[in-house]
């Protein structure tokens, strides 16, 4: 009892041993605790980004006089603004802020360059999608002395008067769907996303790992049922379970955050099948590799953290780089986030969601079928 009651390095040593024998064993886990810092320092140094540059944005030029071109060509050097398309009217611009296929629509009205030189102040609009604040906010503060430096070489000889006034160019900025910048109307919608996709793939990530460890799994696999029926029987309860979600979400954002509901909220709940059913498969495929509900729960944060970072949830989706845009396009909530932001603050129609629905579906075929394989080999 005496040798048993001191401290023993003999002891500590095996124990030590025996912890590193059971690590070694246990290669998920381990993987999971290399890889998850490797994950968090490569997305925030590299992908996260406050400052957005490079964003999309559509120019409709009615006038291509010299000083037109000269405004148009400063937009470009600032490299906040890449103008990916011309379009002919406003209605066009407008359809491409509303389905997201540009931030910004630049409106250079006629007879801009020779109301400019008669010192008329000709004004230009802008067009803003102001969904994000955040992913706006730097480029839209940086117009009036974008455009006043644009002119300082055009504005010479007889044109010198108008360098000493007070912007020669009015610039008037349509912060779009969000005109007062609130940033619950940008978050709120985007909880709901992230809330389901937490609970959703936590949820279904145990299923079949609980009932290896309760010793109920015998039973199941004796049972006469194909393995498409076990998962789907065991994801449609939670389909319920997470329209309960939406709903306390969407009656929480009008009644207490004043979040305007623009669009049909038929459409936003048909949206939300396709993003539970998508989020489902993905837990019940991770139940289906994972071991244990220790190895669950990590894989279900190993999935979570690159889906909130990449999403455009906390940070500009935008403002990151191409490889990064390419990445977050494989998790579910980023298209999710588009389609309830699109809905709730644009007024988008099934023909500006379609889009993003249809990765959603495919996400959830994929999974959902890699799932019903790696079931099928535990019946072996």
């Amino acid at each position: 009892m005496n040798e048993r009651s001191g401290f023993s390095a003999q002891r500590l040593v095996a124990m030590i041993v025996k912890e590193f024998t059971q690590m070694r064993r246990d290669k998920l886990t381990f993987a999971m605790m290399l890889g998850i810092p490797v994950i968090q320092l490569l997305l925030f140094g590299y992908a996260i980004n406050s400052d957005p540059r490079h964003l999309p944005a559509a120019v409709l030029m009615a006038d291509h006089g010299p000083q037109a071109r000269t405004i148009l060509h400063a937009l470009q050097n600032s490299t906040y603004y890449d103008f990916v398309r011309e379009v002919k009217t406003e209605r066009e611009g407008r359809d491409l802020l509303a389905r997201g296929q540009v931030q910004f629509v630049i409106n250079i009205p006629q007879n801009f360059s020779r109301d400019l030189v008669r010192g008329d102040r000709p004004a230009i609009l802008v067009e803003a999608d102001a969904t994000d604040p955040a992913a706006t906010g730097q480029a839209l503060g940086a117009l009036t002395s974008l455009f006043d430096q644009a002119l300082i070489n055009d504005l010479k000889g007889p044109l010198e008067f108008l360098a000493g006034t007070a912007g020669p160019v009015d610039v008037r900025v349509h912060a779009l769907y969000n005109p007062e910048v609130i940033t619950q109307y940008n978050i709120v919608p985007g909880l709901m996303g992230v809330i389901l996709t937490m609970t959703m793939v936590m949820i279904t990530g145990l299923a079949i790992t609980r009932e290896r460890e309760r010793g109920t799994m015998e039973n199941l696999l004796s049972m006469p049922t194909r393995p498409s029926e076990v998962l789907i029987g065991k994801i449609v309860p939670y389909i319920m379970v997470g329209y309960v979600q939406v709903g306390i979400i969407l009656l929480v954002s009008h009644y207490l955050f004043h979040v305007p509901m623009l669009g049909s909220l038929t459409l936003l709940l048909a949206a939300a099948f396709v993003f539970i059913a998508a989020n489902l498969s993905l837990g019940i495929t991770i139940s289906t590799v994972a071991k244990n509900q220790l190895q669950a729960m990590q894989m279900t944060f190993f999935v979570f953290l690159p889906s909130i970072l990449l999403s455009g949830f906390m940070f500009p989706f935008r403002g990151m780089p191409h490889w990064a845009q390419w990445l977050g396009e494989i998790f579910p909530l980023t298209h999710f986030l588009r389609i309830v932001r699109g809905i709730l603050l644009k007024g988008n129609g099934l023909a500006d969601v379609s889009r993003d629905i249809w990765p959603l579906a495919l996400f959830a075929a994929i999974v959902l079928t890699v799932g019903v394989k790696r079931y099928r080999r535990t019946l072996d």
